[in-house]
């Protein structure tokens, strides 16, 4: 049974899809990734939808671009939280994924990242699943110990190689 459901509305999506699923399996968090377009296949979009509960979800991961239905749909079906994750795109950068993602209605709440934040959505999601969870919440705790340590190390490098070398050797 997966925890987490990924879902994007195209394969375009799936190299920023792809950063939240690698955080789940950072923290051995179990998921399910499909492609289901809104638009394209409303009648397995909402099987999607009405299923993930049954299937063990709790909570959706849903990527989309442009007009960027698929989280907002997701929300106004399924029980549980939904973390959006608008495309950065072509025609507008992005902005008009986020702006759809966001302007929820009333009750129809979706948790928003950052424009591409694939990573930021899957943590959110670990840190959604570790409110019941004491084991991945000690995960999570690690996850962030290790971050801190990443930026103490890349200072520890530019004190000693200076800006312009380290700039250099990036």
């Amino acid at each position: 049974m997966a925890s987490v459901g990924i879902v994007m509305g195209s394969d375009s999506d799936l190299q920023i899809m792809a950063k939240a699923a690698e955080v789940l399996d950072d923290l051995k968090i179990s998921y399910e990734m499909n492609v289901i377009s809104a638009h394209r296949e409303p009648q397995e979009f909402f099987d999607y939808a009405n299923s993930a509960e049954e299937k063990g979800m709790k909570v959706i991961i849903a990527g989309a671009g442009k007009a960027a239905h698929l989280p907002g749909m997701c929300a106004a079906i399924f029980p549980m939280p939904v973390i959006g994750i608008p495309m950065k795109t072509s025609d507008l950068g992005g902005v008009d994924s986020l702006y759809s993602i966001v302007q929820m209605p009333t009750g129809i709440p979706v948790a928003t990242v950052a424009i591409n934040g694939g990573a930021n959505a899957g943590i959110l999601a670990a840190k959604i699943l570790a409110t019941s969870d004491a084991d991945l919440l000690g995960r999570l705790k690690e996850y962030s110990a290790n971050l801190k340590q990443q930026v103490i190390e890349k200072d520890a490098r530019l004190q000693d190689l200076g800006y312009k070398e380290y700039l250099k050797q990036q």
